[in-house]
């Protein structure tokens, strides 16, 4: 395990860009294997969620080469194996080898994924849905074991008791190559989906709707990928370097975003009374100062994302005010309050509801990051604090950011990545 060790004090300037969407990727190379033939990717983010998934399809004799972005991977000579166990409880997304699995070879055998602890996260709608295609689905040792008899899987009408993304890539990624037509009804919107969906029409498949709460698959027999698929850019680590900029810069320029995706992000920021310059594909920040508080709510896409609640933390302790938020998708999604009170942050939460006050003296201090978006809400308060802080299991930062070392110091700012092993602070 990696630490992270952070002077405070230091101010973001200059320019970052984002790379590709982790929440697009960790779909998409799973979906890969859906394809009879090799399949390329760029703008891939070198996240530990990326070589996560590319051991697990080592396991299943697909070869995949990641360089500078760009990631190839050839499953034509794949073999159906279980999949119980290590890769598969480092990260969440392991679970839409469920779906592609099923889509492939009509059966899988997959451990229950692991990730980050942010509250239950049941597959419940998964599970609905593999079973609507035709599949039967058993708990093994841990494990879920689906698999359909000799008709296979066929086309169904489908509709989720709740909006979820994950159960709507894992549907989607099976019911491609079922018999007939699937219509996933209340389906969620995410871009990320919209994302996933280009890239399987795109060699060959019948997606339509993505991006709306119907979507309509009809079966195809064959995926064969024509060109490099580029994956859309990363609107939480977007919105990460907004929040730290708004908080704690002196003019950030944000490039390569997608606006649209962020637009409930940058309403809140523009309530709150920050400086923004929007462009086409980039935005520029300035310092907020006399900032106005705000309450959040989390909702599935086009509403706040869950993702970035705790990112946008370090910003709202600077709000004149108290500011509230209230996630209706992940309440238990809380790890950050007893590392962020550590460092001197007015910040409680009582009956889900998570109370942010002005915070202004903030000092360094020994804290753990539990998971990706809660790790990096202490990294953003770290920077504003006085003295050192040092950030113990930082391996789940860069589970969902890429290379942060190098573009905060592209913003002028200097962290260390260090062996949880090395004892000096005084770096």
């Amino acid at each position: 395990m990696k630490k992270m060790i952070i002077k405070g004090g230091q101010k973001l300037s200059g320019e970052v860009t984002i790379g590709g969407a982790k929440n697009s990727t960790v779909a998409l190379i799973p979906a890969a294997i859906l394809a009879d033939t090799p399949v390329k990717f760029d703008s891939v983010p070198d996240i530990l969620d990326v070589h996560n998934l590319m051991l697990i399809l080592k396991k299943m004799n697909v070869v995949s080469n990641y360089s500078h972005g760009e990631l190839e991977i050839d499953p034509t000579q794949i073999k159906n194996v279980p999949l119980p166990g290590g890769a598969i409880r480092s990260l969440r997304a392991s679970y839409y080898f469920m779906g592609a699995l099923l889509g492939k070879f009509g059966k899988a055998l997959v451990g229950f994924p692991g990730g980050d602890n942010i509250g239950p996260r049941p597959i419940d709608q998964h599970i609905k849905g593999f079973r609507a295609l035709g599949a039967i689905v058993e708990e093994r040792d841990d494990a879920v074991s689906i698999y359909t008899s000799a008709a296979g899987l066929h086309g169904a009408r489908i509709f989720f008791d709740i909006v979820s993304v994950g159960a709507t890539i894992n549907v989607l990624l099976a019911a491609v190559k079922a018999k007939g037509t699937t219509i996933i009804e209340n389906a969620a919107k995410e871009p990320e989906i919209i994302d996933l969906a280009t890239f399987l029409n795109n060699m060959g498949a019948q997606i339509r709707g993505a991006g709306t709460d119907i979507i309509r698959i009809k079966g195809v027999s064959n995926l064969k990928a024509q060109n490099t698929h580029t994956i859309i850019p990363d609107r939480i680590e977007a919105g990460t370097y907004l929040s730290f900029a708004a908080a704690n810069g002196e003019g950030v320029l944000v490039k390569n975003v997608i606006t649209e995706h962020l637009e409930p992000f940058i309403a809140k920021l523009i309530e709150m009374g920050v400086y923004l310059e929007v462009n086409e594909d980039s935005i520029y920040v300035e310092g907020g100062h006399n900032l106005t508080p705000v309450t959040i709510k989390t909702a599935p896409f086009p509403g706040f994302a869950t993702d970035l609640q705790q990112p946008i933390t370090p910003l709202l302790l600077k709000a004149n005010g108290c500011s509230r938020v209230i996630d209706t998708l992940y309440p238990e999604r809380i790890k950050h309050i007893p590392e962020l009170k550590k460092m001197g942050v007015k910040i409680n939460s009582q009956n889900w509801v998570i109370s942010i006050n002005h915070s202004a003296n903030l000092i360094g201090a020994s804290v753990e990051a539990s998971e990706i978006r809660a790790g990096v809400s202490l990294l953003g308060v770290g920077l504003m604090a006085k003295g050192t802080t040092i950030i113990n299991h930082a391996d789940n930062i860069l589970r969902g950011y890429e290379r942060i070392v190098d573009k905060l110091a592209g913003l002028s700012v200097k962290i260390k990545l260090v062996d949880e092993a090395t004892v000096s602070t005084d770096q």
